[in-house]
């Protein structure tokens, strides 16, 4: 691995780092070592091929992990990739919680990478579910039927704003919890805006 590849705002990343920097420098180094370009996205390490990120590090609380962004279309041969939630459609994580776990599976850790690069090369996409194919909470077609500008509102919006709507809504448990998260949300659907803008 040559230092020239190194970017220089991922040194930053790491010296700043708190927690799981051992962590960090070992992935990184298998990373780099399968010749991806390194960047800083989202305030993290990502790594790309022609411009397609491939791998971000990233650590959490419990665990850091290698996230493969379009790890769904992975083999998986090992049975180590790792859905974060059941809405998270096409990224996986593969988790570490000591730098030991991470050197005792190098090669496999390359194998996958070399794989993720394959995949783009190939130019193969993730089929992402329909906002159609996600329920619709009973709350917010209540309020559609009540207010049919706030259903055209909805509609307007992009599918990612539909989705983030749609799976907020429907997190809750409780019918007036969902109801109360519809209501406070209605004037920022009117408006054109979506959940986190």
């Amino acid at each position: 691995m040559t230092n020239s590849r190194m970017n220089p705002k991922v040194d930053e990343f790491l010296s700043k780092a708190k927690k799981w920097k051992e962590e960090y420098e070992k992935l990184r180094n298998i990373v780099l070592d399968c010749g991806l370009t390194e960047e800083l996205k989202w305030m993290h390490p990502c790594y790309t091929f022609q411009k397609k990120n491939i791998v971000l590090i990233h650590g959490f609380k419990e665990y850091c992990a290698l996230l493969f962004f379009k790890g769904a279309l992975l083999h998986d041969t090992h049975g180590i990739l790792i859905r974060q939630t059941e809405n998270v459609q096409a990224a996986r994580q593969i988790r570490f919680t000591h730098v030991r776990e991470i050197v005792a599976m190098e090669t496999i850790l390359k194998a996958y990478i070399y794989e993720a690069v394959e995949v783009e090369k190939a130019g193969l996409e993730v089929n992402f579910k329909k906002n159609t194919e996600f329920n619709i909470p009973e709350e917010l077609q209540n309020k559609f039927d009540e207010i049919p500008a706030l259903k055209t509102a909805f509609e307007a919006l992009t599918p990612g704003r539909q989705r983030a709507y749609i799976l907020y809504f429907s997190e809750p448990k409780q019918s007036k919890t969902r109801t109360s998260r519809v209501e406070k949300c209605m004037q920022r659907i009117l408006n054109g805006k979506g959940l986190n803008d």
